[in-house]
């Protein structure tokens, strides 16, 4: 195996390694980044929880697919007020 093929095999395990500890922040990242818009879809502590369920890293990867599978929430969204004029 010549020298330059054996450094990029090397290196690209230690960048596979060093990007597979920042999945877990990064699914947290965006969960914080979401909470205002879900709480205020969902109500304050439905909203909480997706949310936290989300952010969990092995979790919530299983809670979206299998509610992209089944096409909905298992959270559902507060239904929507109608003003009356």
């Amino acid at each position: 195996m010549p020298v330059t093929e054996h450094i990029v095999r090397w290196g690209g395990a230690r960048l596979s390694r060093r990007l597979s500890r920042t999945v877990p922040l990064l699914g947290g990242a965006i969960a914080l980044a979401t909470i205002a818009a879900t709480m205020k879809r969902k109500g304050f502590f439905k909203g909480a929880l997706d949310t936290g369920l989300n952010a969990t890293p092995l979790l919530g990867v299983a809670k979206n697919a299998v509610e992209l599978i089944r096409g909905r929430d298992f959270i559902p969204d507060r239904p929507v007020r109608t003003s009356v004029r």
